[in-house]
Protein backbone atom coordinates (compact mmCIF):
# COMPACT_ATOMS: atom_id res chain seq x y z
CA UNK A 1 0.00 0.00 0.00
CA UNK A 2 1.30 3.62 -0.38
CA UNK A 3 -1.17 2.81 2.60
CA UNK A 4 2.07 0.19 2.41
CA UNK A 5 3.27 1.37 -0.44
CA UNK A 6 0.33 -0.18 -0.27
CA UNK A 7 -2.21 -5.07 -1.68
CA UNK A 8 -4.33 -11.69 -4.72
CA UNK A 9 -3.10 -12.76 -7.63
CA UNK A 10 -6.33 -14.44 -9.53
CA UNK A 11 -7.84 -17.18 -7.33
CA UNK A 12 -7.79 -19.98 -9.16
CA UNK A 13 -9.64 -23.61 -7.89
CA UNK A 14 -7.26 -26.48 -6.97
CA UNK A 15 -8.88 -29.22 -4.81
CA UNK A 16 -5.75 -30.48 -2.89
CA UNK A 17 -5.35 -30.37 0.81
CA UNK A 18 -1.87 -29.85 1.93
CA UNK A 19 -0.39 -31.35 5.36
CA UNK A 20 2.87 -30.01 6.84
CA UNK A 21 4.21 -32.98 5.89
CA UNK A 22 3.78 -32.13 2.15
CA UNK A 23 4.13 -28.56 3.41
CA UNK A 24 7.91 -28.02 2.87
CA UNK A 25 11.55 -29.26 3.52
CA UNK A 26 11.51 -31.39 6.81
CA UNK A 27 14.22 -31.31 9.55
CA UNK A 28 15.91 -34.20 10.22
CA UNK A 29 16.82 -36.20 13.02
CA UNK A 30 19.89 -34.24 14.49
CA UNK A 31 18.05 -30.59 13.21
CA UNK A 32 14.59 -31.89 15.54
CA UNK A 33 17.06 -32.09 18.62
CA UNK A 34 19.11 -29.47 18.55
CA UNK A 35 15.58 -27.21 18.21
CA UNK A 36 14.66 -28.57 20.96
CA UNK A 37 14.12 -25.96 23.83
CA UNK A 38 14.65 -23.07 21.20
CA UNK A 39 13.01 -19.85 20.76
CA UNK A 40 11.55 -18.22 17.62
CA UNK A 41 10.33 -14.69 17.34
CA UNK A 42 7.78 -13.99 14.96
CA UNK A 43 6.91 -10.47 14.39
CA UNK A 44 3.24 -10.27 13.52
CA UNK A 45 1.09 -7.25 11.39
CA UNK A 46 -0.42 -5.03 14.03
CA UNK A 47 -4.05 -6.62 15.35
CA UNK A 48 -3.12 -9.79 13.07
CA UNK A 49 -1.72 -11.62 15.83
CA UNK A 50 -5.06 -14.04 16.90
CA UNK A 51 -5.04 -14.99 13.59
CA UNK A 52 -2.37 -17.43 14.34
CA UNK A 53 -2.32 -18.08 18.07
CA UNK A 54 -3.58 -21.74 17.57
CA UNK A 55 -1.53 -22.38 14.97
CA UNK A 56 1.47 -21.26 16.63
CA UNK A 57 0.34 -23.21 19.84
CA UNK A 58 0.38 -26.61 17.79
CA UNK A 59 3.70 -25.49 16.50
CA UNK A 60 5.07 -25.03 19.68
CA UNK A 61 3.87 -28.68 20.92
CA UNK A 62 5.00 -30.25 17.83
CA UNK A 63 8.55 -29.22 18.26
CA UNK A 64 9.32 -28.64 21.78
CA UNK A 65 10.12 -24.95 20.90
CA UNK A 66 8.76 -21.51 22.10
CA UNK A 67 7.57 -19.00 19.93
CA UNK A 68 7.03 -15.70 20.86
CA UNK A 69 4.48 -13.38 18.73
CA UNK A 70 5.20 -9.26 18.93
CA UNK A 71 2.79 -7.63 16.71
CA UNK A 72 3.97 -4.24 14.49
CA UNK A 73 3.45 -2.51 11.63
CA UNK A 74 4.19 -4.73 8.83
CA UNK A 75 4.81 -2.06 6.33
CA UNK A 76 8.05 -0.72 8.93
CA UNK A 77 9.05 -4.35 9.64
CA UNK A 78 12.05 -4.48 7.41
CA UNK A 79 13.01 -0.80 8.65
CA UNK A 80 13.40 -2.46 12.06
CA UNK A 81 15.21 -5.22 11.02
CA UNK A 82 18.08 -3.27 10.03
CA UNK A 83 18.52 -2.28 13.12
CA UNK A 84 17.90 -5.07 15.38
CA UNK A 85 19.18 -7.70 13.21
CA UNK A 86 22.18 -7.07 13.53
CA UNK A 87 22.38 -6.31 16.93
CA UNK A 88 20.92 -10.09 17.89
CA UNK A 89 17.26 -8.63 19.28
CA UNK A 90 15.12 -9.27 15.64
CA UNK A 91 12.71 -12.02 14.93
CA UNK A 92 13.00 -14.92 13.24
CA UNK A 93 10.15 -14.35 11.37
CA UNK A 94 8.95 -11.95 9.98
CA UNK A 95 5.75 -10.29 7.66
CA UNK A 96 6.36 -7.95 4.95
CA UNK A 97 5.00 -6.23 1.62
CA UNK A 98 5.71 -7.85 -1.77
CA UNK A 99 7.13 -4.67 -3.10
CA UNK A 100 9.69 -4.56 0.14
CA UNK A 101 11.22 -7.91 -1.18
CA UNK A 102 14.08 -6.89 -3.84
CA UNK A 103 15.31 -4.16 -1.71
CA UNK A 104 15.39 -6.44 1.60
CA UNK A 105 16.90 -9.37 -0.95
CA UNK A 106 19.83 -6.86 -2.15
CA UNK A 107 20.70 -5.46 1.62
CA UNK A 108 21.06 -8.90 2.88
CA UNK A 109 18.09 -8.89 5.16
CA UNK A 110 16.40 -12.06 4.22
CA UNK A 111 17.20 -15.99 3.32
CA UNK A 112 16.84 -17.57 0.22
CA UNK A 113 14.00 -20.54 1.40
CA UNK A 114 14.53 -24.08 0.01
CA UNK A 115 10.83 -24.52 -1.09
CA UNK A 116 9.94 -27.34 -3.23
CA UNK A 117 7.90 -26.74 -6.64
CA UNK A 118 4.40 -28.69 -5.01
CA UNK A 119 4.90 -26.78 -2.63
CA UNK A 120 5.10 -23.70 -4.45
CA UNK A 121 1.90 -24.64 -6.52
CA UNK A 122 -0.08 -24.42 -3.55
CA UNK A 123 -0.06 -20.47 -3.73
CA UNK A 124 -1.51 -18.49 -5.98
CA UNK A 125 0.69 -17.93 -8.91
CA UNK A 126 0.81 -13.67 -8.24
CA UNK A 127 0.94 -14.00 -5.10
CA UNK A 128 4.25 -16.25 -4.78
CA UNK A 129 5.89 -14.66 -7.93
CA UNK A 130 5.97 -11.65 -5.60
CA UNK A 131 8.29 -13.30 -3.05
CA UNK A 132 10.65 -14.30 -6.21
CA UNK A 133 14.09 -12.17 -7.21
CA UNK A 134 15.83 -14.39 -10.07
CA UNK A 135 14.11 -17.21 -9.67
CA UNK A 136 14.69 -18.12 -5.92
CA UNK A 137 11.95 -17.64 -3.32
CA UNK A 138 12.64 -15.26 -0.36
CA UNK A 139 9.23 -15.87 1.37
CA UNK A 140 5.90 -17.45 1.53
CA UNK A 141 2.09 -15.21 0.90
CA UNK A 142 -0.32 -15.40 3.70
CA UNK A 143 -2.52 -12.55 2.70
CA UNK A 144 -3.47 -11.04 -0.82
CA UNK A 145 -5.32 -7.55 -1.43
CA UNK A 146 -6.09 -5.01 -3.92
CA UNK A 147 -8.33 -2.07 -3.97
CA UNK A 148 -11.98 -2.56 -4.45
CA UNK A 149 -15.03 -0.25 -4.31
CA UNK A 150 -17.14 0.19 -1.33
CA UNK A 151 -20.22 1.77 -1.78
CA UNK A 152 -22.90 3.19 0.85
CA UNK A 153 -26.06 1.40 0.11
CA UNK A 154 -27.87 3.82 1.89
CA UNK A 155 -26.75 6.38 -0.47
CA UNK A 156 -26.78 4.67 -3.93
CA UNK A 157 -28.12 0.65 -4.50
CA UNK A 158 -26.56 -1.94 -6.80
CA UNK A 159 -28.75 -1.07 -9.53
CA UNK A 160 -27.69 1.90 -9.72
CA UNK A 161 -23.91 1.25 -9.99
CA UNK A 162 -22.59 3.44 -12.84
CA UNK A 163 -20.33 0.95 -14.65
CA UNK A 164 -17.65 2.98 -15.89
CA UNK A 165 -15.03 5.51 -14.44
CA UNK A 166 -16.61 8.30 -17.11
CA UNK A 167 -19.99 7.61 -15.59
CA UNK A 168 -19.11 8.23 -11.62
CA UNK A 169 -17.52 11.03 -13.19
CA UNK A 170 -20.92 12.17 -14.43
CA UNK A 171 -23.13 10.99 -11.30
CA UNK A 172 -20.65 12.68 -9.24
CA UNK A 173 -21.28 16.03 -11.06
CA UNK A 174 -25.08 15.64 -10.38
CA UNK A 175 -24.40 15.00 -6.60
CA UNK A 176 -21.17 16.80 -5.19
CA UNK A 177 -22.52 20.19 -3.62
CA UNK A 178 -19.14 20.91 -1.39
CA UNK A 179 -20.53 18.84 1.48
CA UNK A 180 -21.11 15.58 -0.01
CA UNK A 181 -19.89 13.67 -2.77
CA UNK A 182 -20.99 10.96 -4.98
CA UNK A 183 -17.12 9.02 -5.82
CA UNK A 184 -13.96 9.32 -4.28
CA UNK A 185 -10.66 8.08 -4.45
CA UNK A 186 -6.72 8.91 -3.57
CA UNK A 187 -5.73 9.63 -7.29
CA UNK A 188 -3.11 11.76 -6.34
CA UNK A 189 -1.04 8.57 -5.13
CA UNK A 190 0.41 6.38 -7.90
CA UNK A 191 -0.86 2.81 -6.27
CA UNK A 192 -4.59 4.17 -6.92
CA UNK A 193 -4.07 6.52 -9.87
CA UNK A 194 -2.26 3.52 -11.69
CA UNK A 195 -6.13 1.91 -11.83
CA UNK A 196 -6.68 4.85 -14.57
CA UNK A 197 -3.48 5.08 -16.02
CA UNK A 198 -2.70 1.18 -16.47
CA UNK A 199 -6.22 1.11 -18.18
CA UNK A 200 -5.21 3.12 -21.08
CA UNK A 201 -1.73 1.48 -20.92
CA UNK A 202 0.66 3.19 -18.90
CA UNK A 203 2.94 1.48 -16.74
CA UNK A 204 5.42 1.01 -13.71
CA UNK A 205 8.29 -1.14 -15.62
CA UNK A 206 8.53 -3.05 -19.05
CA UNK A 207 9.19 -6.06 -19.30
CA UNK A 208 12.21 -7.82 -20.47
CA UNK A 209 12.51 -11.20 -22.24
CA UNK A 210 12.56 -13.17 -19.42
CA UNK A 211 9.02 -11.57 -17.86
CA UNK A 212 11.52 -9.70 -15.59
CA UNK A 213 10.75 -6.16 -14.38
CA UNK A 214 13.07 -4.24 -16.64
CA UNK A 215 13.85 -0.52 -14.86
CA UNK A 216 15.02 1.01 -18.14
CA UNK A 217 12.02 0.42 -19.68
CA UNK A 218 9.63 3.10 -17.69
CA UNK A 219 6.11 3.67 -18.50
CA UNK A 220 5.01 6.68 -16.08
CA UNK A 221 4.38 8.93 -18.63
CA UNK A 222 3.82 6.82 -22.04
CA UNK A 223 0.93 8.52 -23.98
CA UNK A 224 -1.54 5.65 -22.40
CA UNK A 225 -0.64 7.41 -18.42
CA UNK A 226 -1.11 10.52 -19.93
CA UNK A 227 -4.28 10.08 -21.48
CA UNK A 228 -5.24 8.52 -17.92
CA UNK A 229 -3.53 11.54 -15.95
CA UNK A 230 -5.75 13.35 -17.78
CA UNK A 231 -9.30 12.10 -16.99
CA UNK A 232 -8.06 12.59 -13.52
CA UNK A 233 -7.38 15.79 -13.45
CA UNK A 234 -10.90 16.72 -14.33
CA UNK A 235 -12.62 15.19 -11.18
CA UNK A 236 -10.39 17.67 -9.46
CA UNK A 237 -10.63 20.75 -11.69
CA UNK A 238 -14.71 20.06 -11.64
CA UNK A 239 -15.36 19.98 -7.42
CA UNK A 240 -16.00 16.30 -7.65
CA UNK A 241 -13.62 15.82 -4.97
CA UNK A 242 -12.40 18.20 -2.01
CA UNK A 243 -9.48 19.86 -1.97
CA UNK A 244 -8.99 18.00 1.28
CA UNK A 245 -8.00 14.25 -0.18
CA UNK A 246 -4.66 15.64 -1.39
CA UNK A 247 -1.76 15.18 0.59
CA UNK A 248 -0.55 13.08 3.47
CA UNK A 249 -3.94 13.64 5.00
CA UNK A 250 -6.01 12.64 1.91
CA UNK A 251 -6.74 9.08 3.22
CA UNK A 252 -8.25 10.09 6.71
CA UNK A 253 -10.56 12.51 4.53
CA UNK A 254 -11.73 9.98 2.28
CA UNK A 255 -12.68 7.52 4.55
CA UNK A 256 -14.24 9.99 6.89
CA UNK A 257 -16.30 11.57 4.56
CA UNK A 258 -17.51 7.96 3.32
CA UNK A 259 -18.47 6.79 7.29
CA UNK A 260 -19.79 10.01 7.90
CA UNK A 261 -22.38 9.11 4.91
CA UNK A 262 -21.32 11.94 2.98
CA UNK A 263 -19.58 9.59 -0.46
CA UNK A 264 -21.65 7.63 -2.35
CA UNK A 265 -18.90 5.32 -3.19
CA UNK A 266 -15.06 5.58 -2.75
CA UNK A 267 -11.97 3.36 -3.58
CA UNK A 268 -10.28 1.48 -1.02
CA UNK A 269 -9.65 -2.19 -0.22
CA UNK A 270 -10.37 -4.93 2.11
CA UNK A 271 -8.16 -3.77 5.07
CA UNK A 272 -11.37 -1.06 5.64
CA UNK A 273 -14.11 -4.01 5.61
CA UNK A 274 -14.32 -4.00 9.77
CA UNK A 275 -13.82 -0.07 10.43
CA UNK A 276 -16.76 0.77 7.81
CA UNK A 277 -18.40 -2.18 9.21
CA UNK A 278 -18.06 -0.98 12.83
CA UNK A 279 -18.78 2.28 11.92
CA UNK A 280 -21.96 1.22 10.96
CA UNK A 281 -22.39 1.94 7.12
CA UNK A 282 -24.31 -0.50 5.51
CA UNK A 283 -22.13 -0.92 2.95
CA UNK A 284 -21.30 -2.82 -0.91
CA UNK A 285 -18.05 -3.74 -1.92
CA UNK A 286 -17.48 -4.44 -6.10
CA UNK A 287 -14.95 -4.62 -8.60
CA UNK A 288 -13.45 -1.23 -9.74
CA UNK A 289 -15.59 -0.31 -12.50
CA UNK A 290 -14.44 -0.12 -16.63
CA UNK A 291 -12.46 2.47 -18.37
CA UNK A 292 -14.88 3.77 -21.89
CA UNK A 293 -12.38 2.03 -23.43
CA UNK A 294 -13.77 -1.01 -22.35
CA UNK A 295 -10.77 -1.90 -20.46
CA UNK A 296 -11.21 -2.58 -16.38
CA UNK A 297 -9.79 -0.48 -13.99
CA UNK A 298 -6.74 -2.28 -13.17
CA UNK A 299 -5.19 -2.52 -9.78
CA UNK A 300 -1.94 -3.34 -7.89
CA UNK A 301 -1.94 -6.80 -6.12
CA UNK A 302 -0.54 -6.52 -2.64
CA UNK A 303 0.77 -9.61 -0.80
CA UNK A 304 1.73 -9.82 2.81
CA UNK A 305 4.15 -12.86 3.61
CA UNK A 306 6.16 -14.80 6.20
CA UNK A 307 10.10 -14.02 5.70
CA UNK A 308 13.04 -15.36 7.34
CA UNK A 309 15.68 -13.44 9.00
CA UNK A 310 18.83 -13.06 7.54
CA UNK A 311 20.34 -12.86 11.38
CA UNK A 312 18.10 -16.01 12.65
CA UNK A 313 19.80 -18.73 14.39
CA UNK A 314 17.45 -21.14 13.59
CA UNK A 315 16.73 -20.48 10.10
CA UNK A 316 15.75 -23.60 9.02
CA UNK A 317 13.04 -24.18 12.01
CA UNK A 318 11.71 -20.50 10.82
CA UNK A 319 11.37 -21.67 7.43
CA UNK A 320 9.11 -24.67 8.65
CA UNK A 321 6.92 -22.09 10.75
CA UNK A 322 6.43 -19.88 8.13
CA UNK A 323 5.56 -22.93 5.59
CA UNK A 324 3.16 -24.38 8.49
CA UNK A 325 1.75 -20.96 9.23
CA UNK A 326 0.99 -20.86 5.69
CA UNK A 327 -0.92 -24.12 5.23
CA UNK A 328 -4.25 -24.84 3.82
CA UNK A 329 -5.78 -25.26 7.19
CA UNK A 330 -3.95 -22.36 9.06
CA UNK A 331 -4.51 -20.01 6.28
CA UNK A 332 -8.41 -20.79 6.61
CA UNK A 333 -8.47 -20.22 10.11
CA UNK A 334 -6.07 -16.93 10.10
CA UNK A 335 -9.18 -15.62 7.21
CA UNK A 336 -11.89 -16.72 10.46
CA UNK A 337 -10.13 -14.71 12.43
CA UNK A 338 -8.48 -11.87 10.15
CA UNK A 339 -10.73 -11.97 7.26
CA UNK A 340 -7.39 -11.27 5.34
CA UNK A 341 -8.04 -12.57 1.70
CA UNK A 342 -5.88 -16.22 1.83
CA UNK A 343 -3.05 -16.79 -0.52
CA UNK A 344 -3.67 -20.50 -1.33
CA UNK A 345 -5.22 -21.68 -4.19
CA UNK A 346 -7.68 -24.15 -2.53
CA UNK A 347 -9.54 -21.91 -0.68
CA UNK A 348 -10.32 -19.63 -3.93
CA UNK A 349 -13.37 -22.21 -4.14
CA UNK A 350 -13.68 -22.61 -0.21
CA UNK A 351 -17.89 -21.42 0.39
CA UNK A 352 -16.86 -20.63 4.15
CA UNK A 353 -14.82 -17.80 2.18
CA UNK A 354 -16.31 -16.87 -0.93
CA UNK A 355 -19.25 -15.95 0.47
CA UNK A 356 -17.81 -13.16 1.95
CA UNK A 357 -18.73 -10.02 -0.40
CA UNK A 358 -15.36 -8.60 0.44
CA UNK A 359 -13.09 -11.79 -0.58
CA UNK A 360 -15.30 -12.11 -3.72
CA UNK A 361 -14.74 -8.56 -4.39
CA UNK A 362 -10.93 -8.73 -3.93
CA UNK A 363 -10.80 -12.11 -6.24
CA UNK A 364 -13.35 -10.66 -9.25
CA UNK A 365 -10.63 -7.35 -9.34
CA UNK A 366 -7.83 -9.91 -9.10
CA UNK A 367 -7.99 -10.31 -12.89
CA UNK A 368 -7.68 -6.90 -13.81
CA UNK A 369 -5.29 -6.30 -11.53
CA UNK A 370 -1.32 -6.64 -11.96
CA UNK A 371 1.89 -7.43 -9.18
CA UNK A 372 3.46 -4.40 -7.60
CA UNK A 373 6.91 -4.57 -8.93
CA UNK A 374 9.61 -5.68 -6.38
CA UNK A 375 13.01 -4.65 -7.60
CA UNK A 376 14.69 -2.07 -5.47
CA UNK A 377 14.22 0.34 -8.25
CA UNK A 378 10.45 0.60 -7.39
CA UNK A 379 11.73 2.72 -4.47
CA UNK A 380 12.35 5.33 -6.65
CA UNK A 381 9.17 5.61 -8.48
CA UNK A 382 6.78 6.40 -5.64
CA UNK A 383 7.67 9.94 -4.50
CA UNK A 384 8.34 11.51 -7.75
CA UNK A 385 5.34 9.67 -9.55
CA UNK A 386 2.95 11.02 -6.13
CA UNK A 387 4.65 14.57 -6.22
CA UNK A 388 3.40 14.53 -10.16
CA UNK A 389 -0.13 13.65 -9.37
CA UNK A 390 -0.43 15.73 -6.85
CA UNK A 391 0.77 18.83 -9.17
CA UNK A 392 -1.90 17.37 -11.77
CA UNK A 393 -4.59 17.43 -8.92
CA UNK A 394 -4.03 21.06 -7.81
CA UNK A 395 -3.80 22.37 -11.46
CA UNK A 396 -0.58 23.61 -10.68
CA UNK A 397 1.18 21.62 -13.81
CA UNK A 398 0.21 19.98 -17.33
CA UNK A 399 -0.01 15.99 -17.11
CA UNK A 400 2.17 15.27 -19.60
CA UNK A 401 4.74 18.39 -17.91
CA UNK A 402 4.03 16.81 -14.51
CA UNK A 403 4.65 13.34 -15.23
CA UNK A 404 7.74 13.37 -17.72
CA UNK A 405 9.38 15.56 -14.85
CA UNK A 406 7.99 12.24 -12.59
CA UNK A 407 10.30 10.23 -15.01
CA UNK A 408 13.03 11.90 -15.44
CA UNK A 409 13.33 12.26 -11.62
CA UNK A 410 13.10 8.62 -11.14
CA UNK A 411 15.54 7.45 -14.08
CA UNK A 412 18.15 9.43 -12.58
CA UNK A 413 17.26 8.57 -8.71
CA UNK A 414 17.84 4.49 -10.41
CA UNK A 415 20.57 5.58 -12.06
CA UNK A 416 22.57 7.67 -8.65
CA UNK A 417 21.19 4.30 -6.46
CA UNK A 418 21.04 1.22 -8.35
CA UNK A 419 24.14 0.06 -9.98
CA UNK A 420 24.25 -1.36 -13.44
CA UNK A 421 20.75 0.49 -14.00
Amino acid sequence: MKMIKKYAGVMLCAAVSLSLAACGPQESSSEKTSSKGSELVVWEDKEKSIGIKDAVAEFEKEHDVKVKVVEKPYAQQIEDLRMDGPAGTGPDVLTMPGDQIGTAVTEGLIKELNIEKDVQSFYTDASIQSQMIDQKIYGLPKAVETTVLFYNKDLISEDELPQTLEEWYEYSKKTADGSKFGFLALFDQIYYAQSVMGGYGGYIFGKDKDGNDDPSDLGINNEGAVKGAELIQKFYQDGLFPAGIVGEQGINVLESLFTEGKAAAIISGPWNVEAFSKAGIDYGITKLPKLENGKNMSSFIGVKSYNVSAFSKHAELAQELAVFLTNEKNSKKRYEQTKEVPAVQSLASDTAIMKSEAARAVTEQSRFSEQTPNIPEMNEIWTPADSALQTIATGKADPKKALDQAAETAKGQMKAKHSGT
